[in-house]
């Protein structure tokens, strides 16, 4: 596997398929496992580039607190430590304000860019308190995860999966040290100044019934990306799961255009 090094940090990352780069920023969690199952829909057409970031399980660093511009610059050096730039990049939840970031900061190495269920700003009492209990109950890892699945999915989506799926579900995040990381990150994290540098063709997606980052917000991001396109799904926040298929046919519309 490929690494790229920034600064204290060793990014490896994944290449899968042929054809014009696809970056996926993970959100937080474990890494880019997050985007498995979505690979195959898009390698036929794209060199899928799958970044391990700090927080992730695979990722090394010194273990400090982390920040957009941090993760960002990781982000640009494994677009060009794979030569494959300019690259459309696709983040979700954490990594859609930190695609944003790339996408202005680096305008020559984003094509088209893509944010999912993501955020500008701290300033929401809901994601506030949301992001506060999720730290709060971090020394019980089965509540750490419950928790998680709790607010990741809708009631619909956990009624139709059934509950031995529901179950394990809740083994998927757990309290890492890189998660906790994140987590706090997720409080800070502030990219409204950055919206209006955003030159690529951009589509934001929202969550209608998002109990993780309130769909407000995802329309509130789209508002602040002058010309970018909005579609929005009636899931809860992981719409990569709920609606899997239905999730890719927009995004491969759109980066097809």
């Amino acid at each position: 596997m490929p690494v790229a090094t920034v600064g204290t940090a060793r990014i490896p990352y994944r290449v899968v398929g042929q054809g014009p780069a696809l970056v996926l920023v993970h959100g937080t969690g474990p890494g880019s496992m997050m985007w498995d199952h979505l690979v195959d829909a898009f390698a036929d057409r794209h060199t899928v580039i799958l970044p391990e970031l700090s927080g992730s399980e695979a990722a090394e660093d010194d273990g400090g607190a982390l920040t957009v511009d941090l993760i960002a610059g990781q982000v640009e050096a494994v677009i060009e430590d794979a030569d494959l730039g300019p690259a459309d990049v696709m983040g979700f939840s954490l990594g859609a304000p930190l695609a944003v970031a790339v996408a202005a900061r680096r305008p020559d190495l984003v094509r088209r860019l893509v944010a999912v269920a993501g955020w500008s700003h701290p300033d929401d009492e809901y994601l506030r308190n949301m992001m506060t209990v999720w730290l709060q109950i971090a020394d019980n890892p089965e509540a750490f995860g419950r928790y998680a699945t709790l607010t990741a999915f809708s009631r619909g989506h956990l009624q139709g999966i059934g509950r031995e799926a529901v179950e394990l579900n809740t083994t998927f995040m757990r309290p890492t040290p890189g998660v906790l990381r994140q987590i706090d990150l997720n409080l800070r994290l502030d990219v409204r100044d950055l919206l209006p540098r955003v030159r690529a063709e951009t589509l934001v997606i929202g969550c209608a019934q998002d109990a993780t980052i309130p769909v407000a917000n995802h329309r509130e991001l789209h508002a602040g990306i002058r010309g970018s396109e909005y579609a929005e799904f009636d899931t809860g926040h992981i719409v990569v799961f709920e609606q899997a298929e239905e999730f890719t046919k927009v995004v491969r519309d759109f980066l097809t255009v």
